[in-house]
């Protein structure tokens, strides 16, 4: 039988994480046609309201009832704007471990959002879910997604050489692909010691499948 994560909220001291929604088809779509993310991410761009749209009602709920991860928007707790994404995948029920990864908007950034949500999922996966390890991959050169792996706890495990695809824009204004490689981190149970005490920073982005 496929286990599955539940339907759940998750609230810090500013932000609120919960199931995506329609209503957040504006602002999810703004925010994954910043380049930033084009750069850092494989999120289609330019980015439709059609695709947000399908991830929301299509995609999200079937990664979540066939067991292979979660979506969770990452809300402000005061204003309830969307300021992030926080997505579970490659889960393996048996090894109770997922891989999590990130992305923030471009407004956003600098509040220390994504360590705060980062930390807030795993703290909820390490203990309410009994997950025993969570795995974040970084591409080389993006030193503000290291930084957040860093702050929640994370232990680096070494180097994928080659293992991924950044973006970079050419001289015509298209993205051309280039190859990089990615930095695995991992956190365990015993890792979470201590890793709430300094959140506030940088922001960056994980892996995005």
């Amino acid at each position: 039988m496929t286990s599955t994560f539940p339907n759940i909220s998750i609230s810090t001291e500013r932000l609120v994480l919960r199931p995506l929604d329609e209503d957040d088809v504006p602002a999810l779509t703004e925010m994954m046609n910043d380049e930033q993310v084009g750069a850092w991410t494989s999120v289609p761009q330019p980015y439709s309201e059609d695709a947000a749209r399908r991830w929301i009602t299509e995609n999200a709920p079937a990664e979540r009832l066939n067991g292979r991860g979660l979506d969770l928007a990452v809300t402000e707790f005061l204003t309830q704007r969307l300021v992030g994404v926080v997505r579970l995948t490659k889960t393996n029920w048996h090894i109770r471990s997922t891989e999590l990864s990130y992305i923030i908007a471009p407004w956003a950034r600098g509040e220390g959002y994504a360590s705060e949500a980062a930390l807030a999922t795993a703290q909820w996966l390490l203990g309410d879910q009994k997950f025993e390890r969570i795995e974040l991959r970084t591409a080389a050169d993006n030193a503000a997604a290291q930084q957040v792996a860093q702050k929640i706890g994370c232990i680096s495990e070494g180097v994928l050489r080659s293992a991924c695809i950044v973006h970079v824009r050419t001289e015509d204004g298209t993205w051309a692909d280039v190859r990089s490689d990615y930095i695995v981190w991992s956190l365990l149970p015993e890792d979470l010691e201590g890793a709430g005490e300094q959140l506030a920073g940088s922001d960056g982005f994980t892996s995005w499948n």
